[in-house]
């Protein structure tokens, strides 16, 4: 990124001074152009400074429009050729200044415009000149060959040089690229990395809490069949979050393309996780209206996270409180859960990062909906959402 500014910033500062160059080139043109017009044309004292800007203005527009610059200037050759005579001792139709300007425009625009023009422009010239130039004498400047041929080997270099620019560009083009696929495989290294961190500190302590859970029953004698039950759903939920930490693995792991793994939760899975919360414990009730199943699916993904992250914090701040959910499915989806006071002291007094209620926000946001949450007067929390019902693009969170 910052190569890419000091780049812009150096051609930037080099198209000024090429302009500040131009401006002088155009200055002494007029500056030569204007006095020595009447030793070459027989052209009336007012109508001189008409001639010689004609012959030296048109290179002020080699750089943002040389095609019509070369129209100006090749235009104006062929009225002073045709209208304006020369003096006895001229051979010549055009001035020196004038043929300067002509072919640095037809150089400029051999290199920078398309190849239709740059056809037109060296063969009009070339028909210019050796139309309007006499052919008497033995001097180059009077071979009526020698310019046809001369306007024919510059817009060959002109075309030389475009070819040597192009291949400059897509050799840099094609190093910027090599250091974006570098810095892509840094990328998905580090992506690697933090994969394989991830699954040594949380896959292996959860799958230890699956294994606990599933074999409590046979290494403890004497449960009763409520800590089984218990123990099963602690279970049910690690293998849950198991795999919920292997998808994201697989997003970790993957260089770009969408891993394989299994199906994002939707809101037909809401019910699911109701009925899990309430057998691990959790004084909950709820009330369902309406259709869960034809919910799009970015909507009941977002959906099933927002209610994941209430449940999550309402055991998490408010451990013993009742936690009611009500969700309607009308002309909008709206979510509403709400949590009593704590009824036991919270035994967990670790801090999060407090990122909880700002990514169910933008989980709401991302599908075009809004969310709130406020505690309650009598010291309870809400979490109000309320989503579309129309398919919208999840965006990240």
């Amino acid at each position: 990124m910052v190569g890419t500014l000091v780049t812009h910033a150096r051609r930037s500062k080099a198209r000024i001074w090429f302009d500040v160059f131009t401006v002088v080139v155009a200055i002494v043109f007029i500056s030569v152009a204007w006095p020595t017009l009447h030793l070459t044309h027989e052209v009336s004292p007012p109508a001189q400074p008409l001639i010689a800007g004609l012959a030296a203005f048109p290179i002020l527009l080699i750089r943002v429009n040389p095609a019509l610059g070369w129209a100006v200037s090749a235009g104006s050759a062929l009225l002073v050729a045709l209208a304006i005579p020369n003096t006895p001792d001229n051979n010549i139709p055009f001035q020196v200044v004038h043929i300067l300007c002509l072919f640095a425009l037809l150089f400029s625009v051999a290199i920078t415009a398309p190849m239709q023009i740059v056809l037109v422009a060296w063969l009009s010239t070339a028909l210019l000149f050796g139309t309007t130039v006499s052919s008497q004498g033995d001097s180059f400047a009077t071979a009526g060959m020698g310019w046809p041929l001369a306007i024919t080997a510059l817009v060959m270099f002109g075309l030389l040089v475009r070819w040597l620019v192009v291949q400059r560009r897509e050799l840099a083009k094609q190093s910027e690229e090599t250091e974006l696929e570098r810095a892509r495989r840094t990328i998905l290294e580090e992506k690697a990395r933090i994969a394989r961190d991830l699954h040594d500190v949380v896959a292996h302590h959860m799958s230890m809490v699956v294994v606990q859970a599933q074999t409590a029953p046979y290494r403890i004698a004497d449960l009763s069949p409520e800590a089984t039950a218990e123990f099963e759903s602690i279970g049910v939920g690690a293998r849950a979050a198991l795999n919920e930490i292997r998808g994201l693995l697989g997003v970790l792991r993957s260089d770009g393309q969408l891993p394989e793994h299994a199906p994002q939760p939707t809101a037909a899975d809401v019910l699911t996780l109701l009925e899990g919360a309430l057998r691990a414990g959790v004084p909950i009730s709820w009330t369902l209206d309406g259709d869960l199943e034809t919910i799009p699916e970015t909507t009941g993904l977002a959906l099933y996270r927002i209610v994941q992250e209430s449940l999550a914090n309402a055991s998490r701040h408010a451990q013993g409180a009742p936690v009611k959910v009500e969700l309607t499915a009308a002309t909008a989806l709206t979510l509403v859960v709400t949590n009593g006071h704590p009824l036991t002291p919270r035994t967990d007094q670790s801090t999060t990062g407090g990122s909880g209620i700002a990514g169910m926000q933008s989980r709401a946001q991302a599908v075009g909906g809004t969310l709130t949450a406020i505690p309650l007067p009598d010291g309870g929390f809400e979490v109000r959402a309320q989503l579309p019902l129309t398919a919208e693009v999840l965006q990240p969170s």
